[in-house]
């Protein structure tokens, strides 16, 4: 990408800085959308603890919340990340747990 917006900087150093990134509406404490809470309840079932999760609230950050989706071409939030690499939504995440996947991503 020639033309880098600064909050794609600052996307990928938190994705690449933290094993589970979070890009989701409230906190893991604290779901503000049912979603959010989804992601967090898949990933907590998968045996990530609360605080091992590194997340960024989009409703705190418009800039973020508009580029993320741009970054990683996905309409919506929330978006998980793990080891650096996009996994999806919580639909996705869900079935990536449900058929195993999630937990052998999170032990490698």
């Amino acid at each position: 990408m020639s033309q880098q917006r600064p909050e794609f900087d600052r996307i990928e150093k938190f994705v690449k800085g933290n094993r589970v990134a979070l890009f989701m509406k409230g906190t893991p404490q604290f779901p503000q959308c049912g979603f959010s809470a989804r992601a967090v309840q898949v990933l907590k079932a998968a045996g990530v603890e609360e605080n091992q999760i590194a997340s960024i609230n989009v409703l705190d950050d418009e800039a973020i919340r508009s580029a993320i989706k741009e970054y990683s071409n996905w309409p919506t939030v929330p978006q998980l990340y793990v080891n650096g690499e996009f996994l999806g939504g919580s639909d996705i995440v869900l079935e990536m747990y449900e058929a195993g996947e999630l937990q052998a991503l999170l032990k490698s």
